[in-house]
């Protein structure tokens, strides 16, 4: 169980951090901002510049902010470690609570995808409501509708859908052996 758990966590947190960049690209409107020579004006770049030059180190920094402040996000490749660190301990723990519940949550859900929709809703509600508040991080000045479903839908289909999907096929294996 603990191999598949991990498997699936890292398949997880590659999809949801994927989603996360790729989110954070378009939100920029501009992708990464970088100075690449000289002193060239920064702006737009591709996708693969952003990929290589930069962007994803501050989804990373940020999710580090999280555990260490503002001070600590300034250290540079450590708190891009930490962050890739914490973010793929969350998706651990996140996959082993649903593998751990699921033989019980079947019991009342029978669809699988249903459960993959309502556990990627349970991980929004978890991260917004109890893990961002407690954080470090600065509490966001207003509430918009329109990110949090995109959060959401990322969680559930990168997180909810995929981990319910393989907890579903592990137990299903494990009752005919």
């Amino acid at each position: 169980m603990f191999r598949t758990i991990s498997l699936t966590a890292l398949l997880t947190g590659i999809l949801d951090i994927t989603a996360a960049i790729i989110k954070f690209y378009i939100d920029t409107n501009r992708g990464a901002v970088l100075k690449l020579t000289g002193d060239q004006e920064p702006g737009p770049v591709s996708f693969i510049t952003f990929l290589t030059h930069g962007g994803p180190d501050r989804i990373f920094k940020f999710i580090a902010r999280g555990v260490f402040g503002n001070d600590g996000a300034t250290d540079g490749t450590l708190m891009i470690i930490w962050g890739i660190v914490f973010h793929f301990m969350i998706a651990f723990l996140f996959t082993a609570f649903l593998f751990l519940v699921y033989p019980a949550v079947v019991k009342w859900i029978k669809n699988k995808f249903l459960t993959g929709i309502l556990y990627g809703l349970f991980i929004w509600a978890v991260m917004n409501l109890v893990v961002l508040p407690l954080s470090r991080l600065p509490n966001p000045k207003s509430f918009d509708m329109t990110q949090a479903v995109i959060g959401a839908l990322i969680l559930i289909f990168m997180i909810g859908i995929p981990v319910a999907l393989i907890a579903n096929r592990y137990y299903s294996k494990k009752s005919t052996h």
